[in-house]
């Protein structure tokens, strides 16, 4: 990719203006760190609270009354089953059951709802959604929003400074706190916190206004990377990929019994058969020993030598206090506590299975 091609973020001038370094992600030019560096906004994150800008994300809404059939067989979810506000993650898959993405699903209404989708495949999500949308009653709108996150304890007493109450609003649900603003309780660092879409103009006095409080801090991408990797949360492109499958990654949580058995949604056969035989592959979280992180990439080998698998993300984790890694072995070596080799450049690291999340996940469910 060209560097005319590079996408900039709205608020591209803040980032500068806060001396963000800059480096790119998924085809757009993103604040990687700010002058504090990214040991101090991890922990300010897990603190007080941490302001990302997340506008290379795209939100899409879905209306009309194919809503629920279209999502339906977009996702391994039922849609009709969400009340209204409430927040479901979700995947589309292709028809041998990869993940083609993972996103967020909330509805706001009878026949509309909100589609959160990542950088890397907003456009691809975009053609695979309006494609779908042809065979139902239903209209898909990319719309045109900054999207920030706000993230940690504090989060909820920033926004309540800055005039935005929360207080109703539980983990994984969603609403419209003014019009054409989108706001979630939900997040990618395993804290309490906030997604919020909204036009640029209120984005820029809702940024000033944040930042005036001692307790906010700009976060970059790097932070944002070690915190949900503490977290155990997968990242698109990595973690998961068109080539892996939700039983595989560990996600099935995320699909209801029912869906499983008897759901129409694409790649329905392929997962029923690959739960039938078992994965082959599982994902699992990795620590190693020592204050050497793995990397993605990464070959894994067992006691006696012989291949195991491969690490998919690694890292320090600054509140975990050691390195921590999420990868994939054979489902055979998939228990905690198995010991195994890492090969970083020629030298064999050892490596425990360790459960996820590295660091507790401190959600407000109630």
């Amino acid at each position: 990719m060209t560097g005319d091609d590079t996408k900039h973020l709205p608020l591209e001038d803040l980032h500068v203006a806060a001396g963000a370094r800059f480096g790119a992600f998924a085809g757009w030019s993103m604040p990687l760190t700010y002058p504090a560096g990214v040991m101090k906004e991890h922990l300010h994150t897990r603190e007080h609270a941490g302001l990302f800008d997340i506008s290379h994300m795209k939100l899409f809404e879905i209306s009309g009354s194919g809503s629920v059939a279209l999502l339906n067989r977009a996702c391994p979810f039922d849609a009709g089953a969400l009340e209204i506000s409430q927040s479901k993650y979700t995947f589309f898959l292709n028809e041998a059951a990869g993940i083609i993405d993972d996103l967020i699903v909330t509805r706001l209404g009878q026949a509309r709802f909100m589609v959160v989708a990542n950088a890397g495949n907003a456009e691809t999500d975009e053609k695979h959604l309006r494609a779908l949308a042809e065979n139902f009653d239903a209209k898909v709108d990319a719309l045109d929003r900054v999207f920030l996150a706000i993230q940690g304890p504090e989060a909820w007493a920033a926004l309540s400074r800055a005039g935005i109450e929360t207080g109703s609003l539980l983990f994984m649900h969603g609403f419209e706190p003014r019009e054409n603003w989108f706001m979630s309780r939900s997040g990618y660092t395993g804290e309490d916190g906030f997604e919020i879409g909204l036009p640029e103009a209120d984005a820029r006095n809702l940024v000033a206004n944040l930042l005036e409080d001692e307790r906010v801090m700009w976060v970059g991408l790097a932070a944002r990377d070690s915190l949900r990797l503490e977290a155990g949360l997968c990242l698109h492109g990595l973690d998961i990929t068109p080539e892996i499958d939700p039983a595989s990654a560990g996600l099935m949580w995320a699909i209801p019994k029912e869906v499983r058995a008897s759901g129409a949604f694409i790649g329905a056969d392929a997962l029923r058969s690959i739960l039938g035989r078992g994965p082959a592959q599982k994902r699992v979280g990795l620590k190693p020993e020592g204050r050497q992180p793995v990397r993605p990439g990464a070959a894994l080998f067992d006691a006696d030598g012989d291949p195991a698998g491969h690490v998919t993300s690694g890292g320090f984790g600054p509140s975990a206090a050691h390195p921590v890694a999420i990868g994939y072995v054979q489902t055979s070596l998939a228990k905690p506590g198995t010991k195994l080799f890492a090969d970083v450049r020629g030298t064999k690291i050892p490596v425990d299975i360790n459960p996820l999340p590295f660091t507790p996940h401190r959600y407000r469910k109630g």
